[in-house]
């Protein structure tokens, strides 16, 4: 099958999985999905969704956080992956949005990147769900399953991203990136994941992957 039919498959499967996929990490405004979005590096979305409460309550807008100090940050997020940085970030951050952004979340991809804390990953991702521009942020479901599926090489993240841009279109990566991550945590795994019964990868892994998940797992 030709990579572009795959694609299209693929997109078609999702599609009737995840019509209307939720944004997974919960915020009341852009602000608070940019935060958000940042204490997700290496920390997961539930991990995430049960400290912001308390971090909002402390601190919802760039204003209230940049009057904090950073142990005071630290102390709320500590349980996330690399804590002390991005309480760092978090507070810095919001005093740039406070001095030269009027307390706004900048529409930018450039202006997004520029800020501490925020690579291209989490500022795709603010673009795509805070406000509706085309972007197609790569996460390790993503990186892992587009290799898996024979859509991407899986040497980089960046090679990804461009890979999946040149056969889904534009219209669809807002979606397209949540319906893949949500497959990939609810239907495939990284390990002891069965291809030949699996929705996507029964057809879709190609003869390298089904090998190497059968080294893997121990199967010849």
């Amino acid at each position: 099958m030709l990579r572009q039919e795959k694609a299209d498959k693929v997109g078609r499967i999702l599609k009737k999985l995840y019509p209307h996929p939720p944004i997974p990490l919960d915020h009341d405004s852009d602000y608070q999905l940019l935060i958000a979005v940042l204490l997700s590096a290496q920390t997961t979305d539930v991990r995430v969704n049960l400290v912001t409460p308390e971090l909002f309550l402390l601190a919802s807008t760039p204003q209230e956080m940049a009057k904090l100090e950073v142990e005071q940050i630290l102390d709320v997020i500590r349980t996330c992956g690399l804590a002390p940085n991005k309480a760092k970030a978090i507070r810095n951050l919001s005093r740039i949005l406070v001095e030269q952004h009027r307390s706004q979340v900048p529409r930018e991809f450039e202006s997004l990147e520029a800020l501490p804390g925020v690579g291209h990953k989490t500022a795709s991702v603010v673009m795509a769900q805070a406000f509706g521009v085309p972007a197609f942020p790569v996460d390790t479901h993503i990186h892992r399953l587009a290799a898996r599926w024979g859509l991407s090489s899986g040497k980089n993240v960046e090679k990804t991203e461009a890979d999946l841009k040149k056969v889904f279109p534009r219209v669809l990566w807002n979606d397209l990136h949540l319906q893949i991550i949500y497959f990939g945590r609810e239907h495939c795994p990284a390990r002891g994941h069965d291809l030949a019964n699996c929705t996507i990868c029964s057809w879709a892994a190609t003869a390298k992957r089904i090998r190497e998940e059968a080294q893997k797992s121990g199967r010849r």
